[in-house]
């Protein structure tokens, strides 16, 4: 039996399950200390620089030199800081992205010392919602790590996450709804078997079986998933927890040496969960790409492993992709974007998608079918009156006359508008104090 189901789990003897738990955790460090690297080198590679090039062949082992020196760095424990609460929060969030990776498949069912298992942890029913659940779980160590320190930024910083990822792990969660609709399963193994082999591919005279991967036939949920995953794990342009412009680091401002590490730790393992979990719930799981999915071995033994980190490292690509490339959005325009534009077309997408679904089946009546054509009509004509009226309200906005930089709001009663160009003007409550030096005289004194 090649392929794994949810009736082979919980049958691991104990040291193999162990064995599953020790290389889980070697994979997530790993793919930390490698991420760490291999972004320094695609930005370095982008802004037309080195990069880490010192500590072993192409810089290498530059990311084991940081996590050696945090280990070595003073811990420093704020006098105001809650002692409990503050050495808990980065723990809470480090457990959390370790937890979220025992679902994720990273092959088929193998034999492994002459047990037949598969290379995957576990398995339930509702292992998606087992991923969303921890990434939720996490917020708790970045907001009570904000509190506990006991300074304004840290606090800022934490509830600004907080408010981030609440807005997002919705847009998230509903764009997983189409992979719940078309799979028909919230198990992570069985929405990779889901994508096998119902595509077809043609050249020529001759036919291949090819991955259906849902990031082609669910486009809209991909986009958005992905989009929401960058907000998600505070990265850029979403990195307005950490704006080091606004909130000088953000919530881990006043942490340090290992403390600092674990935040860092799960800030990098969050990025490997939901990147994995694209590649699970997108692009196939560990099943090879159309052409090597040919190849009859391509799918079967070891050889998954190697796909699946492949598919991972791309999509981290596009996380550093982004950072180099796009500025930090405000923190108004990052919400605005959250709940007025991923979330409504999140969910126009799934009323659509479901009334294809319906209509895709045999035993509906033709009034049905009538009615759900009507709605999918309604629907469609409803998001262009809405968009419609957007942009009509943005035209009347633009023909308001804007205030001159620097001047008053609302005539010369209104109140003051900062100058644009940065300046600030001397306090009118300053006092010029001058002072009066003695000539220096050049003779020499006898």
């Amino acid at each position: 039996m090649n392929y794994a189901n949810l009736d082979q789990f919980g049958k691991d003897p104990w040291w193999l399950v162990l064995a599953k738990v020790v290389i889980i955790f070697a994979f997530l460090v790993v793919m930390t200390l490698f991420a760490i690297w291999y972004e320094r080198r695609v930005v370095a590679r982008m802004q037309v620089r080195p990069g880490p090039n010192r500590n072993g062949p192409f810089g290498l082992l530059q990311s084991l030199a940081d996590g050696l020196k945090l280990a070595f760095k003073e811990d420093i424990m704020p006098k105001m800081a809650d002692k409990v609460v503050f050495f808990f929060a980065p723990v809470i969030s480090t457990v959390c992205a370790f937890t979220a990776f025992s679902v994720m498949p990273f092959g088929p069912t193998v034999s492994i010392f002459g047990h037949w298992s598969p290379l995957q942890l576990t398995d339930i029913p509702v292992a998606v919602l087992l991923v969303l659940a921890c990434s939720s779980m996490g917020i708790y160590g970045i907001v009570l790590g904000g509190w506990a320190s006991g300074s304004t930024y840290p606090l800022l910083g934490g509830l600004r996450s907080s408010a981030q990822m609440i807005s997002y792990e919705v847009a998230m969660g509903l764009s997983i709804v189409s992979v719940f609709l078309v799979s028909g399963t919230m198990s992570t193994s069985q929405i990779v078997e889901a994508q096998a082999g119902n595509g077809t591919v043609s050249i020529g005279s001759w036919t291949f079986d090819a991955p259906a991967w849902y990031a082609i036939l669910l486009i809209p949920s991909f986009i958005i998933y992905f989009t929401s995953a960058v907000g998600e794990t505070n990265r850029a342009p979403f990195d307005l927890p950490e704006a080091e412009s606004e909130l000088v680091g953000g919530f881990h401002t006043e942490y340090s040496s290992l403390k600092f590490a674990l935040f860092f730790l799960a800030e990098y393992i969050n990025m490997v969960t939901v990147s994995g979990l694209c590649a699970t719930l997108f692009f196939g799981g560990w099943r090879a790409p159309w052409p090597l999915s040919l190849w009859d071995g391509a799918n079967t033994g070891w050889w998954p492993i190697l796909w699946f980190t492949i598919k991972v490292l791309l999509l981290l690509f596009v996380f550093v992709w982004l950072r180099g490339t796009l500025p930090r959005l405000r923190y108004d325009q990052f919400m605005r974007f959250g709940w007025k534009v991923l979330i409504p077309a999140n969910l126009i997408w799934i009323l659509a998608l479901s009334g294809v679904r319906l209509l895709q089946k045999d035993d509906i009546s033709t009034g049905s079918r009538v009615g759900v054509i009507t709605g999918i009509v309604v629907l469609v004509v409803l998001v262009v009156v809405l968009v419609a009226m957007q942009r009509g309200r943005k035209d009347v906005l633009a023909d308001v006359p804007k205030p001159h930089p620097g001047g008053r709001v609302g005539g010369k009663d209104g109140f003051p508008l900062p100058p644009m160009n940065l300046e600030v003007p001397p306090s009118p409550r300053a006092k010029r104090v001058i002072v009066e030096r003695e000539p220096v005289s050049t003779s020499k004194e006898s």
